[in-house]
């Protein structure tokens, strides 16, 4: 998420985040994290609280004047390690499926040309 400031309306943030402020705090889905007072007043969230509380890293472009809030990581940069079944093509067309290599470390390497 990427704003001019460090305060943002409530249902901005709901809307791009998928945190909701109720009166208990900010929810997702069953989880709800209390903020301290002050954290909402009147609709608006203080940016660098909700970062420290769900966890979000919180950058700031000085050249731009803008702040970037990263989703949140629950402190964990992967929910699983367990990759899905994918099947693709190999380098001389043949399907190759990744479940072949069950029980292997395996390295992914993916690019994109944008």
């Amino acid at each position: 998420m990427i704003v001019e400031g460090l305060a943002v309306g409530t249902d901005e943030f709901a809307a791009r985040t998928g945190w909701e402020c109720k009166p208990q705090g900010l929810c997702k889905g069953d989880m709800c994290v209390p903020l301290p007072d002050g954290a909402q007043v009147d609709g608006v969230l203080s940016l660098d609280v909700v970062a420290e509380r769900l966890r979000m890293p919180l950058v700031h472009d000085e050249e731009h004047h803008l702040w970037a809030l990263g989703p949140e990581s629950g402190g964990h940069a992967l929910t699983t390690a367990v990759v899905p079944d994918i099947t693709l093509p190999d380098r001389s067309g043949n399907p190759f499926s990744l479940s072949s290599l069950r029980g292997q470390k395996v390295l992914l390497v993916a690019w994109a040309s944008w």
